[in-house]
């Protein structure tokens, strides 16, 4: 786990190929990781989003992900993966599992080496911070992700300190 970095900041400020946005099948924008990322990259991103075709009124499904244009952030894409609402999934680690899947895969896809990612679902969507950390390291530190250097960019002490045990746990 060489690659994985955590660090307590802002993801609006990251200097990498990608950000990921923690965001909803709508990709407007919202609160949280997402209001701030779009907030930050202005209104390039959401002209980004508007040109994804929504399919039954979401532009991505649950457990997916799509890549746009990073408008004013210090990166070359915004990569929008939409977790689960934990209590409305009956097997949400799945679900958190193909968010982060799709996601790295869409950085490898676009020759990202650098890519910072946010505690996807642990806000509003409700998902405990111990198994959302467990499932995205787990993702994170498979084989096929070595080759990206990948920054969880977590808000608060609380929330490092929980990631940093997961780590610790999986090492």
């Amino acid at each position: 786990m060489n690659n994985i970095h955590l660090i307590k900041g802002d993801i609006t400020k990251a200097k990498v190929d990608a950000i990921v946005n923690a965001a909803n099948p709508k990709l407007l924008g919202g609160g949280g990781v997402d209001g701030a990322i779009h907030r930050a990259a202005g209104s390039e991103l959401l002209k980004a989003c508007f040109a994804i075709e929504p399919v039954n009124g979401n532009r991505c499904g649950y457990g997916d992900a799509k890549i746009t244009c990073a408008g004013n952030l210090d990166s070359r894409f915004v990569i929008h993966a939409v977790g689960p609402i934990y209590a409305k999934f009956a097997e949400p680690e799945k679900v958190l599992a193909s968010a982060y899947s799709q996601a790295l895969d869409l950085a490898i896809k676009n020759q990202c080496r650098t890519v910072a990612l946010p505690a996807i679902s642990c806000g509003i969507y409700g998902y405990p911070a111990e198994e959302a950390a467990s499932v995205a390291l787990t993702v994170c530190s498979q084989h096929k992700y070595q080759q990206l250097e990948l920054y969880f960019y977590l808000f608060d002490e609380e929330m490092l300190r929980v990631w940093r045990n997961c780590i610790a746990t999986l090492l």
